[in-house]
C-alpha cells in the first residue's frame, strides 16, 4: 500500500466541488477534514492560506497540493478535491487547477510531510492517474486509483 492510500479514505474525496476561487476550494477542504483529532476548520484554513502566502502550491497542469502544519495534529492527514471547473491558482504554467490533494501535517513533521509531498508531486506528474483523476466517476473509484498508485522513488 502506497503511503498515500493510509492518508486518503473515501471519506476524504470530494468531487466535482463548486468553487469560485483557491480560498473557497480550501475552505472547503478545511470543512472536510474539520474534527480530526479536534482540529478546527478555522485552524485548518489559516494554515493552508498561510502557506498560500508563501508561493502558491499550484505544480501546473491543472493540479495543486496544498499543505499545512497544524499545532495539535499527531499524524498526516489528507484529502482529494476535484473542483466542477478550474479555480485560479497563481501555478507557475498559470493553468487554473481542478485536481487538488490537501496535506496536514503535525506541527513539528519534517521527513514524513517531505516524503509524502514527493509522492504526491510523482503521482500527480503522471498525465495518465491526472486524467484518471480527472474522469473518476465517485469518490470510491477514485481513492481506489490513489491507494493503486505505486511511487518509484
Amino acid at each position: 500500500m502506497s503511503l498515500l492510500a493510509t492518508l486518503l479514505p473515501a471519506s476524504h474525496v470530494l468531487l466535482d466541488v463548486p468553487a469560485r476561487d483557491k480560498r473557497e476550494l480550501l475552505d472547503r477542504a478545511a470543512g472536510l477534514l474539520e474534527g480530526q483529532a479536534g482540529i478546527g476548520r478555522g485552524q485548518i484554513l489559516d494554515s493552508l492560506l498561510a502557506r498560500e502566502r508563501l508561493g502558491s502550491t499550484g505544480l501546473g497542469k491543472g493540479v495543486a497540493i496544498p499543505h499545512g502544519r497544524i499545532k495539535g495534529l499527531s499524524a498526516p492527514v489528507g484529502a482529494f478535491l476535484r473542483a466542477r471547473a478550474a479555480v485560479p491558482f497563481d501555478a507557475p504554467d498559470d493553468a487554473p487547477v481542478r485536481l487538488v490533494f490537501v496535506l496536514l501535517v503535525p506541527e513539528r513533521s519534517t521527513e514524513l510531510h517531505l516524503q509524502i509531498l514527493g509522492e504526491l508531486a510523482q503521482m500527480l506528474s503522471d498525465r495518465t492517474m491526472r486524467a484518471d483523476l480527472g474522469s473518476a466517476p465517485d469518490a470510491a473509484a477514485t481513492q481506489r486509483l490513489i491507494a493503486a498508485w505505486r511511487s518509484t522513488l
